[in-house]
């Protein structure tokens, strides 16, 4: 079974950026409809969270429950190929880099507060609004996500 198809099987409905998930810890009103969607995170968002030095072990619960809600994305050869394009075309962090290849190889919409993300093309990013007071999310490259709209 091709693993592109899997993904969409699966029903995810939105590739997350590492800072989506911190908001949604934060219960950031920008992000609080994100948990009726199906998320999936690049296992880079995983190392990220869970890496983070001095973490305390209520800070690593927190954050393990929230990944428990996501599916988790292995980077493969493709991936890994895709992210070198995207570094070789934009100025972004490898990280960065490994998370929009992810999105792009699974064809899922990457929503994101990176507002560098903006020049990345090929791949439907949607770049949270964070100077709002309710959900809402303004798509950077004509992708529209109507349901987040207060």
């Amino acid at each position: 079974m091709n693993i592109k198809k899997l993904s969409a099987m699966n029903g995810i409905d939105f590739f997350v950026d590492t800072n989506v998930l911190l908001y949604m810890l934060e219960k950031h009103p920008a992000v609080s409809t994100m948990s009726k969607f199906s998320l999936a995170v690049s296992a880079i968002t995983e190392i990220e969270l869970l890496g983070k030095k001095n973490i305390t072990l209520h800070e690593e619960n927190k954050m393990r429950g929230i990944l428990k809600g996501c599916e988790i994305i292995d980077f493969s050869n493709t991936i890994k190929d895709i992210a070198i394009s995207i570094k070789q075309k934009y100025t972004v962090k490898i990280p960065d880099a490994i998370i929009v290849a992810t999105a792009k190889f699974f064809d899922l919409p990457l929503i994101t507060a990176d507002k560098g993300f903006k020049k990345i093309e090929g791949v439907d990013i949607v770049i949270l609004d964070l100077n709002r007071n309710h959900s809402l999310f303004i798509a950077s490259t004509g992708f529209s996500i109507p349901a987040f709209t207060a």
